[in-house]
């Protein structure tokens, strides 16, 4: 699929990145994939890893610059779409910079990768895009839309674009599991409220979840990978189980439970063993047999959601990865 191929990753000096990079390098021979992102420092301690390697490129930019993001896609033939101000409280408190970002970039990169003739796009999305209840969460969900829609939107080129979307990864930069182990040194963990529950999923599956979407697409497709859920209690009990809890109350623009396929999308969504896949409801797509290939509807009413999940993840299982990834947990 990637064999002699050019790929770009916006954002790629993130968690995704870092992991994209070394297993797509490995599986594939890619002719060259670019990591396209704003941050120099970041650019250089990544360069550092793989900066030997002739076929990994730097190219400092930003989704917000539609000329720079047109001059970096010259002669590219496929894009992953990882740029995005995620941080909940953050996009609470600066709503007009994550507007930008989400929303502006992603019509930005759309507009740019039909104009270089880019063959396949593929949006990594969120569980906080479905159903929304903070600011970050209706940016992607907007984005969502907009790559779906993006299809259309090309009109006679080929270019065509696709959204996958999973839950919190273990250990990324950022997240509950570093910041737990950070907390642990004082013996004491700040729980938001110990009824919050999370999908949990490893940046690998997310790494291969894309690659199947990049196989797998027709157009306007939303995969959603099929991932375990945690009680945010027995989270910290995995990282610190001796350390006392602190309840601190729900943060601005936080969910108890994080949703991924909403009742609303259940009329357009198909399962299959390891993921689902929400079709578009514009132009009758969701009824293209292309789209659906062996899928299962599922039923009406059907809900994705952290809390009433059929597939859970214990203590032991997520002490057992920490163990095995302590070293590049929080890292990037």
């Amino acid at each position: 699929m990637f064999t002699n191929k050019n790929i770009l990753i916006t954002g790629g000096t993130g968690s995704f990145g870092h992991t994209f990079l070394p297993m797509t390098l490995a599986k594939f021979n890619p002719k060259k994939i670019i990591i396209f992102s704003r941050d120099e420092m970041k650019q250089w301690e990544m360069a550092k890893l793989y900066g030997q390697d002739p076929r990994v490129r730097f190219f400092i930019g930003d989704v917000r610059d539609k000329e720079r993001l047109h001059r970096a896609l010259h002669g590219i033939d496929f894009v992953v779409h990882a740029a995005a101000t995620k941080i909940v409280p953050t996009a609470e408190y600066n709503p007009f910079e994550c507007v930008k970002t989400n929303i502006n970039g992603a019509m930005n990169l759309i507009d740019a990768c039909i104009d270089q003739g880019v063959k396949r796009v593929v949006a990594l999305s969120t569980d906080k895009a479905s159903s929304p209840c903070n600011l970050y969460g209706a940016t992607k969900l907007a984005s969502d839309k907009l790559f779906v829609a993006g299809n259309s939107y090309a009109g006679g080129n080929d270019t065509r674009f696709a959204v996958v979307r999973y839950g919190n990864v273990k250990g990324s930069r950022g997240s509950v599991i570093p910041f737990f182990m950070e907390q642990a040194k004082t013996g004491k963990l700040s729980i938001t409220d110990p009824r919050m529950t999370r999908f949990m999923i490893s940046l690998e599956k997310g790494v291969k979840l894309i690659w199947h979407a990049f196989q797998d697409m027709v157009g306007g497709e939303i995969y959603v990978k099929k991932i375990p859920s945690m009680n945010i209690t027995d989270i910290a009990k995995a990282v610190a189980p001796n350390a006392q809890h602190e309840i601190i109350g729900i943060r601005p623009g936080e969910k108890l439970h994080e949703q991924m396929i909403s009742p609303e999308d259940s009329y357009h969504t198909y399962e299959y063993p390891e993921h689902f896949k929400i079709l578009p409801a514009i132009y009758q797509w969701s009824t293209d047999l292309k789209r659906i290939k062996d899928g299962h509807k599922v039923p009406e009413g059907f809900s994705y959601a952290s809390n009433t999940n059929t597939e859970w993840m214990d203590v032991e299982t997520l002490q057992q990865w920490i163990q095995k990834n302590k070293k590049k947990i929080g890292a990037i």
